[in-house]
């Protein structure tokens, strides 16, 4: 059933079971943190969308963002003095937007409806622990390649194959039209495939190039306005 969320549009994705810190100072999104600490909107939960390239919510509308996000959930607050926050927060449930409230509240408020996986019924047990074990060769060789050991980490062994793929893409560094061609992706199995390609893909990109990417942690997003 439909049901209506606050949204923080970004210039990125957020992918469920992954962390994301955001630097929060533009007037209607510090509203938005002050709503969800004192609960006047419930469950600590807001919905992150990426914008498309090129567009912008505030001038285009539902037009000007992709139908497919990731619920939010607000796991540390920190006030600064100026009325700025730092918060902490968790990927959740997928969603896909269906309208756009622009009027309700200083925020964007969407209608959206719960994306759930399709399972796969046509994969035998065996493939699939052949195919993860290849998703985790791929992202041990990405990170590898990309960082220093204390920059990145192997997801728990019984960390489940649906929920793999976007942990393995969370330690890098995908352009961000793949990250959200990966959280629409609703066959887990398929996901898994798609995850394996593009770390290698990537692995191998950075080998040719001799190159590696910025240190992960300098990787904060910040919100301000446009």
């Amino acid at each position: 059933m439909a049901q209506t969320l606050p949204l923080f549009p970004l210039g990125t994705v957020l992918m469920p079971g992954t962390s994301l810190p955001l630097h929060v100072f533009e007037p209607r999104y510090r509203q938005l943190t002050i709503d969800l600490v004192t609960g006047t909107v419930p469950g600590k939960e807001f919905g992150v969308i990426a914008v498309r390239e090129g567009w912008a919510p505030d001038s285009d509308g539902i037009h000007g963002l992709h139908r497919v996000g990731c619920t939010a959930e607000l796991r540390d607050v920190r006030k600064l003095p100026d009325g700025r926050f730092d918060i902490v927060t968790r990927g959740s449930r997928r969603f896909r937007l269906m309208d756009l409230d622009t009027r309700s509240r200083p925020y964007l408020i969407g209608t959206v409806e719960w994306l759930p996986d399709v399972p796969d019924h046509d994969t035998g047990e065996d493939s699939l622990l052949g195919l993860t074990s290849a998703a985790r060769a791929a992202h041990q060789r990405y990170c590898r390649t990309a960082w220093r050991a204390e920059e990145w980490h192997e997801p728990a062994l019984d960390v489940g194959s649906e929920n793999l793929p976007h942990l393995l893409a969370a330690d890098c560094l995908l352009p961000m039209r793949d990250r959200q061609l990966l959280l629409e992706q609703t066959c887990p199995t398929r996901r898994l495939r798609m995850v394996r390609a593009l770390l290698y893909r990537e692995a191998s990109l950075l080998s040719e190039l001799r190159a590696v990417p910025a240190p992960l942690s300098s990787y904060a997003v910040e919100h301000s306005d446009n």
